[in-house]
């Protein structure tokens, strides 16, 4: 499976992204070892969407990263 996810960041911003190992990802996250949100500890992990492929789960952090997603993901997931 993979992963597209949404996390809020300490300083109330959110972090979009997409990942293979959605459990790697988060415990790289969280020890610093991603240069954007290393100085933004700590988080909340409050959407996660699961994909078939590669690049659905891709197009969808994308999507979420446009306009029309940031008013979609401020609606509907967050």
């Amino acid at each position: 499976m993979y992963y597209a996810y949404i996390l809020l960041l300490s300083n109330k911003q959110y972090y979009i992204g997409s990942s293979y190992d959605l459990k790697k990802r988060l415990a790289e996250h969280k020890r610093g070892g991603v240069s954007a949100t290393k100085n933004k500890r700590p988080f909340e992990l409050v959407f996660y969407s699961a994909f078939t492929s590669q690049k659905l789960a891709i197009d969808f952090e994308k999507y979420l990263k446009s306009s029309s997603g940031y008013a979609f993901r401020s609606k509907r997931l967050v």
